[in-house]
């Protein structure tokens, strides 16, 4: 690794998916990198800490966080396969009818807890690494308008005294960072929310050849008017993890029977089917997910110099669009661009770039959640219209592989959402669906008037002529 050193120390608190991610960019410029992170990892080192209990819950990384990884991390995938990672295809059901992510369009599936592991391994493997953990950073002290250091409160009691020419944030949605800099006298960045009152359950399941199909992952897309969806996705050691997700409190139970009876009620049989005879391997975890969280730090006008903002602590997204972890590889790919080009202005170039990152799955997830209230449509005329172009757009992918490849591409972040407005692949989708839906086109088909395939309108158009009565 060739390392350009403009830095003394970095100290980047919390050792997080986007903790260790920055540290593997800022490791190539600073003489020392100390990662301070509250948990005890060293003792489980690949069991989900404490502190991230989502980890006991089904994560995805999309095709566009994978590779940004490896880029940062090479062999990553390598090491994650070598250790029972699965690499394969797999199939949504969304607007009402099923969209194959195929074999040649494989992703890599792997618990939150295997992918830390992995990736601290070869992190702290860096030169000039450090790990602190058990500690818990205070509020930086800042002089003459930069970031000189803080202490981290050592366990049992007693504190670290850090001097850093830096200091990162990958503490997540609960970073203290807002207060800490209106604690200081500078501005607090503006805050979006876009509320769900999501909800989830999750267990795992013995995972046996032949199960879904021999697909590795399948899912069901929340809509206005199935706001129950899920994620069942393949995981090292044989095992599927099922996480089953209602919105506005509407919560998976933890027990057996209410666990399955919530899976009969998707508008699919796969899940429910597969949670009947495969073997539970633990018990139901349950979690909650309040609201979208935006932080607006591009905003800010006063801050102090040496102080950034990664992952989660800048935008946190509704967990059912599997997006977290691969925006925080690609806000980690925008960090590695910045300091190539200098330490000056970090901070301002930094958040620019890393909400231009933010913009394209913040679109996705809140354009989508926002319609979920009830009482809809919701959302701004340009919000609600963009919305409807993309039930049109999946409703022509389920049986135009060219719609349904560049539909991918943006829920992968390869693409941006404007890519479903190109004219010839608009054309496409309006030969498959002359008509916009007059009512909630993800709405599952009752079994008196669901259509039979190739119809492209799925029982979502009255007048369809395959509509069964």
């Amino acid at each position: 690794m060739e390392r350009t050193i403009g830095f003394d120390t970095v100290a980047i608190l919390g050792a997080s998916i986007a903790g260790l991610l920055a540290a593997s960019v800022l490791a190539r410029h600073a003489r020392e990198v100390v990662l301070i992170e509250r948990d005890r990892i060293r003792d489980h080192p690949d069991v989900p800490r404490q502190g991230a209990p989502q980890g006991h819950h089904a994560h995805a990384i999309l095709t566009s966080g994978q590779r940004a990884m490896d880029s940062l991390c090479p062999g990553l995938t390598d090491a994650l396969l070598a250790r029972g990672a699965q690499f394969g295809g797999g199939s949504f059901f969304t607007a009402g009818g099923y969209l194959d992510a195929p074999g040649s369009d494989a992703s890599l599936f792997v618990s939150r807890a295997l992918l830390e592991g992995e990736l601290r391994r070869a992190v702290l493997a860096l030169p000039g690494m450090r790990l602190l953990d058990g500690h818990r950073a205070q509020m930086p002290r800042i002089d003459a308008g930069r970031v000189v250091g803080l202490h981290a409160a050592a366990p049992g009691g007693g504190s670290v005294e850090i001097r850093a020419d830096l200091v990162v944030d990958a503490t997540g949605r609960g970073s203290r960072v807002p207060a800490w800099l209106a604690a200081s006298g500078y501005d607090a960045p503006p805050v979006e929310r876009v509320e769900v009152g999501m909800r989830y359950a999750s267990r795992h399941l013995r995972r046996t050849p032949g199960e879904l199909g021999g697909r590795l992952f399948f899912s069901v897309s929340p809509s206005p008017a199935q706001r129950r969806a899920c994620g069942v996705l393949a995981q090292e050691g044989d095992r599927w993890i099922v996480t089953l997700i209602g919105y506005f409190g509407d919560q998976p139970p933890a027990d057996d029977a209410g666990f399955r009876d919530f899976a009969r009620s998707l508008p699919t049989p796969e899940v429910a089917e597969l949670l009947e005879h495969a073997m539970p391997l633990d018990e139901i975890r349950t979690f909650a997910f309040p609201a979208n969280q935006r932080m607006r730090y591009e905003g800010i006008v006063r801050r102090p110099a040496g102080l950034l903002v990664i992952g989660d602590a800048l935008a946190s997204f509704s967990p059912v669009y599997g997006q977290g972890m691969s925006v925080a590889a690609l806000q980690a790919q925008a960090l590695a661009r910045c300091m190539a080009d200098g330490s000056h202005r970090l901070e301002s170039r930094f958040f620019d770039a890393a909400a231009r990152v933010i913009d394209t799955p913040w679109s996705i997830t809140v354009g989508n959640d926002r319609q979920m209230p009830p009482g809809g449509p919701h959302g701004s005329l340009p919000q609600r219209l963009r919305h409807r172009w993309v039930q049109r757009v999946l409703r022509a992918a389920h049986h135009d592989p060219v719609v349904a490849a560049a539909f991918l591409r943006v829920a992968r972040l390869l693409a941006p959402p404007s890519s479903l407005l190109r004219p010839a692949l608009a054309a496409r989708v309006l030969r498959a669906c002359p008509r916009p839906p007059i009512s909630p086109v993800d709405a599952a088909p009752d079994a008196a008037t669901r259509c039979s395939p190739p119809c492209p309108f799925q029982g979502g158009d009255p007048d369809c002529r395959n509509r069964r009565v």
